[in-house]
């Protein structure tokens, strides 16, 4: 058994328990943008960058939203994917030296933390419905599509320019 099994009893637990995993993340990722931001040397990553961190601050706010729809307070939970995937990000960004390498491994670094918030989304938006949430839906979609903005951003910057200026 899990160590969060004794938490959850049924799906509206698990739905909470997801939800607040997320505002963890996303309060984690707030941490971490600013770094990533300040590393960069490609312009339009560092606009990208800048950009997805004012709406990561709005999506924390929908989170807040959701927590109160739901009836619950909003609070945290510890993430260790998050933890795990911002950890090796710091990690590998920390070894590079090269501008146009670190600039590819920040994208690598940011698609990772997407297509992680990707999943979450996508599966909370699925109980939400289950749950006859669909108010919580909505504002996870908004979310979620914004997410799906923010990794196909980063793949035409590496695509376009930046893997090759790395190379």
């Amino acid at each position: 058994m899990g160590i969060f099994t004794k938490d959850i009893h049924n799906m509206n637990d698990l739905f909470v328990h997801t939800l607040s995993d997320m505002y963890y993340a996303e309060n984690q990722i707030l941490k971490a943008l600013p770094d990533m931001i300040e590393k960069a040397n490609d312009n339009a990553l560092k606009n990208g960058l800048e950009n997805h961190l004012a709406e990561t601050k709005n999506q924390v706010k929908r989170i807040e939203q959701v927590f109160k729809l739901h009836g619950v307070d909003a609070a945290g939970v510890d993430c260790p994917a998050i933890d795990g995937i911002l950890e090796e990000a710091d990690d590998v960004v920390g070894e590079v030296e090269q501008q146009g390498v670190l600039d590819a491994a920040l994208i690598a670094a940011a698609q990772a933390v997407e297509h992680y918030e990707i999943a979450r989304y996508g599966t909370l938006i699925a109980w939400a419905k289950l749950l006859g949430r669909n108010d919580c839906a909505s504002l996870l979609q908004q979310n979620l599509k914004e997410e799906k903005a923010a990794d196909a951003k980063l793949t035409q910057l590496a695509e376009s320019h930046v893997n090759r200026m790395a190379a």
